[in-house]
């Protein structure tokens, strides 16, 4: 096991990477969450029934009682009404400032329960236990939690950073090939902006060393989130690389046509046209991304039927639009980024262009 500090001010947590952890963390999570008695559980449909009854097993096993909230899998859950719903059933099993959350699921849960966290008697304790290689390597580190709007996604949220994570990689082995492969997506995100070895090394790794690929990739996560806890300095942005047109296609195409890192890695493609004319990305560092994204059965294509005014539009509601300007996430050479002003609406929409499928 490996356990990786995530430093956030007063209340720093680790991040526990690790194979089996998932049936022995329960006296680990209630100290982790002051010694509190009760416990809801929210997972979803898919996660639930595969590792539902062994979390509740060793939380009782350290005398927690526990209750369950099991939503729809799938983004849709991720909305007001989801978490108003969370929040009636955690106030009818009679829980209170004492009790804590369990996020049990991918990106989907651990935001929707960290924000239920955030906001349910104005804050209670949460863990994160992430169970797909996106939520592992990336949405579980870092306290962004957070619901979509019909106007953009993740609009509506809280910095409500968790007591501990627990990440076990034997939980990646349940994935189906598509959803396993679409975190590899912050994989190459990571790489991209901090370990350029991470693009080289994702392919092979991801087979043969995925424990330690998973710890690598937390490390560099909660680096820069320790570096800018509430994303005030302009140092965790970094992490939107690909995000920008990433966050659009999602919601122009619709909640579901597109996994969050398949729309993630059809961002990076513009990203990275926009860094080697803008920012000076030589063209062969650009191409060995785009050829691992290939590699990694991800898309780098982004298709004819969304309308690059309709991605535009989705851009100006995202929350990276600062003071009237869209915010890019570039690349000058691979394992740096740098935060662009200015972006021009012709310039993004030549990069789209240059990303459309033929």
């Amino acid at each position: 096991m490996t356990s990786v500090t995530v430093n956030v001010g007063e209340r720093p947590y680790e991040v526990m990477v690790g194979s089996g952890l998932l049936g022995s963390c329960g006296a680990m999570v209630r100290e982790a969450c002051g010694g509190g008695r009760r416990a809801m559980v929210i997972s979803d449909s898919n996660v639930f029934p595969l590792y539902g009854q062994a979390v509740r097993r060793t939380l009782e096993g350290a005398g927690v009682e526990v209750f369950e909230h099991v939503v729809p899998a799938g983004e849709g859950s991720k909305s007001l009404t989801g978490v108003a719903k969370a929040c009636d059933a955690m106030i009818s099993a009679g829980m209170d400032r004492s009790s804590f959350a369990v996020a049990l699921g991918g990106g989907v849960v651990g935001d929707l329960a960290g924000f239920v966290a955030a906001v349910f008697y104005r804050g209670i304790p949460y863990v994160q236990i992430p169970t797909t290689v996106l939520a592992q390597v990336d949405s579980s580190v870092g306290g962004k939690t957070g619901v979509n709007a019909p106007g953009g996604k993740n609009l509506i949220g809280a910095f409500h950073h968790p007591a501990l994570v627990i990440a076990d990689v034997e939980t990646l082995a349940s994935l189906p090939a598509r959803e396993f492969y679409e975190g590899m997506a912050e994989v190459i995100k990571h790489g991209v902006i901090r370990d350029a070895g991470l693009v080289r090394e994702a392919v092979a790794d991801s087979k043969n060393n995925l424990e330690s690929l998973i710890a690598r990739n937390v490390r560099i996560k909660a680096t820069v989130v320790a570096a800018d806890p509430f994303e005030k300095t302009g140092e965790r942005a970094l992490l939107n690389f690909g995000h920008t047109v990433g966050h659009a296609i999602e919601q122009a195409a619709g909640y579901g046509r597109f996994l969050h890192g398949e729309a993630i890695s059809m961002g990076m493609a513009v990203a990275l046209f926009l860094s080697v004319k803008r920012a000076g990305l030589p063209p062969n560092e650009a191409g060995l991304v785009i050829d691992t994204l290939r590699a990694l059965s991800l898309p780098v294509r982004i298709p004819a039927d969304l309308a690059t005014g309709d991605l535009l539009a989705a851009m100006a509601r995202d929350k990276k639009f600062h003071d009237g300007q869209i915010r890019f996430v570039l690349t000058s050479q691979l394992g740096s980024a740098i935060l662009t002003d200015g972006m021009t609406s012709p310039e993004i929409e030549e990069a789209i262009a240059a990303c459309r499928e033929e």
